[in-house]
């Protein structure tokens, strides 16, 4: 039996986690992936004290909601591929600081941005050293039995799982998985999404499901804020493939509805929208 999840931003913002984990539940997911993005107020999770720590935990054992994943999209301003080396510092402070924090809240997952660089011009540099402190990252994430899986990005440094897959051969640690975002996988016209979902199926810890508008020669997609129905992705056709390859991880929806004037609503459109597909697909049946 898989497990359904939300992203911590369609959720309202200033809540406390003892509100949101609560609202979780009530609308019907198994847990929640939390965010620490770029910015300076989540990145600040990673320095919260012992007694922080302890309030979230309690919250997790009141609810019966866990926060199974967490999104560091926070590498994004601070890349593991900088040219700088202080910058490449503390891409790597962030992140044994995000596996400590998720040692102590029970956090399975660290999503990663299988970003080289994002903010710096991309140089084969800058892919060396995002491979090297890979490295280092994976042997910090496996000392406290954390996974880290790169998600499939709206950037063509890793916008495949087989471009995933050719660094994997050079980290071959099971602490080291993909987490593939089938809107981004599926924006890409180079791109055969059975093709990729097969080829990484025994890599795969866990699926975003989002909806995208597709790149094409005079435009350059559209990977966030789609509406679920109006976009490219084949939602029948990706979770049935990935039933018969006998997936069975979390699905985590991907939204970004924390400051709209109804996050619930919008939300359960969402879910509206997926379980018919995924219940289709022999899901949650």
């Amino acid at each position: 039996m898989t497990s359904l999840g939300i992203y911590e931003k369609a959720l309202p913002k200033d809540i406390s986690w003892a509100e949101r984990l609560s609202l979780t539940k009530k609308l019907g997911f198994d847990f929640i992936e939390m965010s620490i993005d770029e910015t300076d107020e989540r990145l600040a999770r990673l320095d919260w004290s012992k007694e922080e720590r302890k309030q979230v935990i309690d919250a997790i054992h009141e609810t019966g909601t866990k926060i199974l994943s967490i999104c560091l999209s926070g590498h994004r301003r601070f890349p593991f591929g900088s040219k700088k080396e202080e910058i490449r510092e503390e891409s790597l402070m962030i992140m044994k600081k995000a596996i400590d924090l998720a040692s102590d809240l029970g956090v399975r997952t660290i999503q990663l941005a299988g970003y080289d660089v994002y903010y710096e011009k991309k140089a084969l540099s800058s892919r060396n050293y995002f491979i090297e402190n890979l490295k280092k990252a994976v042997s910090m994430a496996a000392a406290k039995e954390v996974v880290l899986s790169i998600e499939i990005m709206d950037d063509p440094f890793i916008n495949s799982i087989s471009k995933f897959l050719k660094i994997k051969k050079q980290i071959p640690s099971p602490y080291l998985q993909v987490y593939p975002d089938l809107g981004n996988l599926s924006a890409w016209p180079e791109n055969d999404v059975g093709y990729e979902l097969e080829a990484g199926i025994s890599q795969i810890s866990a699926v975003h499901l989002k909806d995208t508008l597709a790149v094409t020669e005079g435009f350059g997609g559209k990977f966030k804020e789609v509406p679920f129905g109006e976009g490219c992705v084949d939602f029948s056709g990706c979770l049935k493939t990935l039933r018969r390859l006998d997936y069975n991880g979390p699905f985590l929806i991907e939204m970004w509805s924390e400051t709209s004037p109804n996050p619930e609503k919008e939300i359960q459109q969402a879910k509206e929208f997926l379980l018919p597909y995924l219940k289709e697909a022999g899901y949650f049946v």
